[in-house]
């Protein structure tokens, strides 16, 4: 599309310059073959239309030669469009079925987690219906078409959004350390409801402090407004762009409080949570050993190896999921933000585009990471998607479910469970290490 407009463009300029004096057309023949012409009409000296043109060797002179590469062709164009409305499809549907198992599953409702993850839910929802589409049609018509002011307020929106989601991710990150890192106690009293209202208040009203507070004010772009003119309009399409560009103090401030110190705090949290669970897998092993009869029905050292590797090794495999997902999808265009003034601003526009597509895709991963891969969200999806069939519905407590019990060792509470004999008596078969999070009292309760 861009291509075609600018042979437009290289026309009329040709009609002008056939109007040119023949010591003008010379000299513009000798100028560098990247040379950008900008011919304001009054400044043309319009001779009589007998005048021999010159128009033909100036348009093959000034043809730019990768003008066939600017724009996306009819092909790419389907491609492209084809593929961003999977990405926004996936990120609403998967958002959606998340706010609506909460809703419908009573027990999902009793874990104090799943606020967090609700409220991420909604906020990815909104970047998928009020950010993604208006990027899209952008990119794939190479003009934005709604004003001046809409591209202040859709890039707000963009920033608002996407740092809230970002703070829901690094609250996820900080209740399950002190869910699982911290004794039940401990967790009860950091994780009040009052606590949790006031952290997802934080996770919506410091974004806004960082979007529409410097956006609509201009603070982000002092000392390059010029720059911002230059590249708002394209002279070659005659189009316009929304044009999205921050200064020094603007880019290292909004990356620190959007980015860098939410991954710091991840990464510290989602470490001690790795480190708990090969240690709960320690102490799994001592009391399987220790609960084992020496007489009867031994269990075998390479059982318990077998169960401690495999529950390191699952705790290590979400952990790096969850973590490499956020930091594939966020990290490049984070690091480019803060790196890009700092050279002239001379990162390719395609480059911008690519990376900030692969943070929005986060918000489509993000249903999957923090509610498919858990069981009761699992359960609740199936029952949603097969219109309540009865074979994904919980067991009654009513039910044959295995007896359980606890107990307390060493100042860590553990479940006791047992099997029934034939002869009435009752023997241990394993005891297990409770976390302290309703969820993990489901199963047993």
């Amino acid at each position: 599309m861009r291509a075609s407009a600018q042979d437009k463009e290289l026309s009329v300029f040709c009609t002008q310059l056939c109007y040119l004096p023949r010591d003008v057309v010379p000299e513009l023949l000798m100028l560098p073959l990247d040379r950008t012409f900008s011919w304001s009409p009054a400044k043309l000296i319009r001779l009589s239309e007998s005048q021999p043109p010159h128009c033909i060797a100036i348009y093959h002179h000034n043809m730019p030669s990768d003008s066939s590469k600017e724009g996306f062709g009819s092909v790419e164009k389907v491609v492209l469009l084809t593929f961003l409305s999977a990405v926004i499809l996936m990120a609403i549907l998967g958002n959606l079925l998340v706010m609506v198992a909460v809703c419908r599953d009573r027990q999902l409702r009793k874990i104090k987690t799943n606020y967090f993850i609700v409220s991420l839910a909604f906020a990815d929802l909104l970047v998928s219906v009020l950010v993604m589409p208006f990027g899209a049609i952008e990119l794939v018509q190479d003009i934005w078409i709604y004003g001046e002011m809409f591209c202040l307020v859709r890039t707000s929106l963009d920033v608002l959004l996407t740092t809230a989601s970002i703070f829901h991710l690094c609250c996820i990150s900080l209740d399950r350390y002190y869910a699982i890192c911290c004794q039940p106690l401990v967790y009860r009293n950091k994780m009040t409801p009052l606590r949790i209202a006031l952290m997802l208040g934080g996770c919506w009203v410091i974004p806004m402090f960082i979007s529409f507070l410097p956006i609509m004010q201009g603070w982000n772009n002092i000392g390059i407004l010029d720059l911002i003119e230059k590249r708002k309009f394209n002279q070659n399409s005659n189009s316009t762009y929304c044009i999205f560009m921050v200064n020094k103090p603007y880019a290292i401030t909004c990356s620190v409080v959007a980015f860098y110190i939410p991954f710091l705090l991840m990464v510290l949290a989602y470490y001690r949570i790795y480190v708990t669970a090969k240690e709960h897998a320690h102490q799994i092993q001592m009391l399987q050993r220790a609960g084992a009869p020496s007489e009867g029905r031994p269990q075998p050292a390479d059982q318990h190896n077998t169960h401690r590797m495999r529950t390191e090794t699952k705790a290590a495999k979400t952990l790096c999921i969850i973590m490499g997902c956020f930091c594939l999808c966020w990290a490049p265009f984070f690091v480019t933000n803060i790196v890009d003034p700092f050279i002239d601003y001379t990162v390719p526009g395609k480059v911008w585009t690519a990376f900030l597509w692969l943070g929005y895709i986060n918000s489509g991963l993000n249903p999957f990471l923090y509610a498919f891969l858990n069981k009761s969200f699992r359960r609740a999806f199936l029952i949603i998607l097969c219109c309540d069939d009865e074979r994904y519905r919980r067991p009654s407590i009513l039910g044959q479910t295995v007896p359980c019990s606890t107990t307390t060792i060493n100042g860590s509470t553990h479940v006791l469970r047992y099997t029934v004999l034939h002869s009435g008596q009752h023997q241990e078969l394993e005891k297990l290490p409770i976390h302290n999070d309703p969820e993990s009292l489901e199963s047993c309760f």
